[in-house]
């Protein structure tokens, strides 16, 4: 009777040779993230932080992935942009009730474990930490043959802040008369590519190194433009005046993420004139036939961020704002009204 061979891991499509080559590029990248709070080292099987001393402290936590922008690196193989997308992405989405960003975990699930490409999402998501200044004090790289098709993989970040009781920033003392101001985005961060995958891969017939001269940049480079971090930015400009209310403006849009911190009765009346749509968004729109209302639904038309500001405080905000490198203007303003969001063509 012939003998069997003996199965291992690795004939199974898994191998700890390969991820003890990618943890041993991550460790020193990981470390220099850490913050004096870190109490524990790589490779624990939890990460420790110490949450120092505050009088009346709140956790805000936030949870994301990438999504399918994902595709377009898979495409591109360029991996460490992405790596910062999902810590930009989880630091905004706390820093919008006020807190500042303590630490962050990362998981990744991958088919076949590729040290390259692990390093690479580790320098973006290391850079992006650094950035916020956030420790990545745990995460789980998983090698799930079968479940993932070789060269692709799937990322999530969990970021947790902390912010003082009162220093909360929830929106419920917004009012008529307070003053919307937007800031920039960086291009469609990481919303929408569902849609604009379609337009530009199947619709269009371009591939990630077509260049578009409309934009002077090719498909792959636009698409991978870093989602854009506020973090810092949001920080000092709370440190000058008040901040009443703050949208991510992520899936949704403008109208979809500004109606989340309106009270009842405060209606955003946003012009639509107030910027220029960045040229990505026009090509999509064109090239994909798709109606303003979706286009405003689905992408952030430019605007990464919006904030609600008294109106006495707003050239000081603004001030904030310039000072630290943000592309930063007046987009509207809260009326007394049905609690949502209007586009409106001209100045109200």
């Amino acid at each position: 009777m012939e003998s069997k061979k003996p199965l291992t891991y690795a004939d199974a499509g898994v191998s700890f040779e390969a991820e003890s080559k990618a943890m041993h590029r991550i460790k020193r990248l990981v470390k220099s993230t850490y913050r004096p709070e870190v109490l524990s080292n790589v490779g624990t099987f939890g990460g420790l932080f110490a949450l120092g001393s505050y009088q009346k402290p709140v956790l805000v936590s936030s949870t994301d992935s990438v999504g399918t922008k994902l595709m377009v690196a898979f495409k591109a193989n360029k991996h460490d942009t992405v790596g910062y997308d999902i810590v930009a992405h989880c630091g905004n989405d706390i820093v919008v009730q006020g807190a500042e960003p303590l630490f962050f975990l990362d998981y990744i699930g991958i088919g076949k474990m590729e040290p390259e490409v692990i390093e690479q999402l580790m320098i973006g998501l290391t850079t992006g930490c650094q950035e916020i200044g956030c420790a990545l004090i745990s995460g789980e790289t998983a090698e799930l043959s079968g479940l993932y098709t070789p060269g692709e993989y799937d990322l999530v970040g969990t970021i947790v802040g902390v912010v003082e009781r009162d220093a909360l920033i929830t929106g419920e003392s917004i009012s008529q008369g307070d003053i919307i101001i937007a800031l920039e985005s960086a291009g469609l961060h990481t919303n929408g590519y569902s849609l604009a995958r379609k337009i530009l891969f199947e619709r269009c017939k371009y591939d990630v190194g077509t260049y578009l001269p409309e934009i002077s940049i090719t498909v792959g480079e636009e698409l991978l433009k870093p989602h854009k971090s506020y973090v810092q930015s949001i920080l000092k400009l709370r440190e000058v005046c008040e901040v009443k209310g703050i949208a991510h403006i992520t899936g949704g849009g403008l109208p979809g993420n500004i109606d989340r911190i309106l009270p009842d009765g405060c209606q955003a009346r946003i012009n639509k004139q107030s910027w220029e749509v960045p040229s990505i968004f026009k090509l999509l729109q064109r090239e994909g036939s798709v109606e303003e209302e979706e286009m405003y639904r689905v992408f952030n038309m430019g605007i990464g961020m919006v904030l609600v500001i008294p109106p006495d405080l707003v050239s000081a905000a603004l001030e904030s704002l310039k000072a630290s490198d943000e592309s930063a203007f007046v987009l509207g303003e809260i009326v007394s009204g049905d609690k949502g969001v209007v586009l409106c063509p001209h100045p109200s």
